[in-house]
């Protein structure tokens, strides 16, 4: 996959995910086309992550924190350049605190989260991370704290609710998974939404492009099929909200009220196809109450 159609879609997600809870930074102290990708979040105050919706994203960024996420596995090559990035990161923190007269502490430098598809047995071993179980779940790996990194093995995270928003940035099956359940949210649901509008923005971005690889263009299906699912299922619940908006007019119109027997029969009445249902509203106008009462019983 081409990385740099990858990192503008990171980009885009985090940004749209995390802008609520605190600043972030795509660029400005990130520059350079070669650090595109990597997100500088600050957060505004205490996340209360064991009760936010964003799960383990909002444990990640329970505090200063950089973001690189990566659309393949990674070599040692790439974690030292990370660290090298990561390196400039610091020292650029640390002259705006000498700025502002200020001294950082070592142990609230932001931390590098590596986010990657999977990672070998042999880069974790070299680097010399490990899993934490007491404090953070299977497939994150944390190095040595000199080097304040972690690395996230996302086909190692749980597949639970608290990893969703990780998982989406996977590959494959686990990223088709993610996409099933994002789909399967209630439409209220505020995440559910924004993720959806970010990936329409990205996909209406990227489609102009010519030199997709077979992997760019497997991303944007995937994540297109999310926007496509939930926007025929948007489509759906509008069909229906319309049908009942008529049904509840209409015995408002002919009993001066929808009360919740008639309430009964209207979400019934949405159960019908479409022939009975339509059959079902001509006949409406010449029955009585009790007469729909009987007669809509005998259609249960």
């Amino acid at each position: 996959m081409t990385q740099k159609f990858y990192s503008l879609f990171v980009e885009h997600y985090l940004e749209g995910l995390l802008s609520s809870l605190g600043s972030v930074e795509v660029s400005g102290v990130i520059t350079g086309s070669e650090r595109r990708g990597i997100v500088l979040f600050f957060p505004k105050g205490t996340i209360q992550t064991e009760r936010h919706s964003l799960g383990l994203l909002a444990k990640v960024a329970q505090s200063d924190c950089s973001i690189k996420v990566y659309c393949e596995q990674i070599s040692e090559t790439e974690v030292r350049s990370c660290l090298h990035k990561l390196l400039n990161v610091f020292s650029t923190l640390n002259c705006r605190a000498s700025a502002e007269g200020k001294t950082l502490d070592d142990d609230n430098l932001p931390r590098l989260w590596i986010l990657v598809p999977s990672a070998s047995p042999d880069l974790l071993k070299g680097f010399g991370a490990q899993l934490e179980l007491k404090n953070w779940t299977t497939g994150i790996y944390i190095l040595p704290n000199v080097f304040r990194i972690a690395i996230v093995a996302i086909n190692q995270l749980p597949v639970t609710s608290e990893t969703l928003w990780l998982r989406l940035l996977g590959r494959g099956v686990i990223q088709k998974q993610a996409v099933s359940e994002i789909i399967a949210l209630p439409s209220s649901n505020r995440l559910r939404q924004n993720v959806l509008d970010i990936v329409y923005r990205w996909r209406s971005s990227v489609m102009t492009q010519t030199d997709l690889t077979e992997d760019d263009q497997e991303l944007i299906m995937n994540l297109t099929e999310a926007y496509q699912e939930a926007r025929a299922q948007a489509v759906q619940e509008g069909v229906e909200q319309e049908r009942r908006q008529v049904v509840e007019n209409l015995l408002r119109f002919r009993f001066g009220s929808v009360d919740e027997e008639l309430s009964r029969v209207v979400d019934n009445l949405l159960q019908l196809a479409l022939d009975d249902f339509a059959r079902f509203l001509l006949e409406l106008s010449s029955l009585s109450r009790e007469e729909l009462l009987a007669r809509f019983n005998s259609h249960e």
